[in-house]
């Protein structure tokens, strides 16, 4: 449970800060509100290597816990190819980049049919 009240734009702005500090390799967060019952928004980043992965996945754990949330689930930190921290608000996929060019995720829920 939440301990105090962070709105969803507040929390999608300590990830994209824990994004950065950890050098995530192309950080994208896709605001999904509207699309899906499950978050407001789709936070998507690269790691160089699962240990790369790991910290980034870590330091928005740690983000979270210092704006006074839990997370609601954490996947995938063992093995650090694809981890998954549910903030509630905002689902976070850490992944290595050929996980993420594999499964395209950020095409599934981009609103810029470009991409396509």
């Amino acid at each position: 449970m939440n301990t105090i009240a962070v709105s969803p734009q507040s929390l999608r702005d300590h990830v994209a800060e824990a994004l950065d500090d950890m050098k995530a390799v192309d950080p994208r967060i896709l605001d999904v509100q509207g699309r899906t019952a499950i978050t407001d928004y789709m936070a998507f980043a690269s790691g160089n290597s699962r240990r790369h992965v790991r910290s980034i996945a870590e330091a928005v754990i740690d983000k979270a816990r210092e704006a006074g949330l839990k997370p609601m689930g954490i996947e995938g930190l063992q093995g650090s190819e694809w981890v998954l921290v549910d903030l509630g608000d905002v689902v976070v996929h850490v992944m290595l980049e050929d996980v993420r060019d594999f499964y395209r995720l950020e095409r599934i829920w981009s609103f810029d049919e470009a991409e396509a």
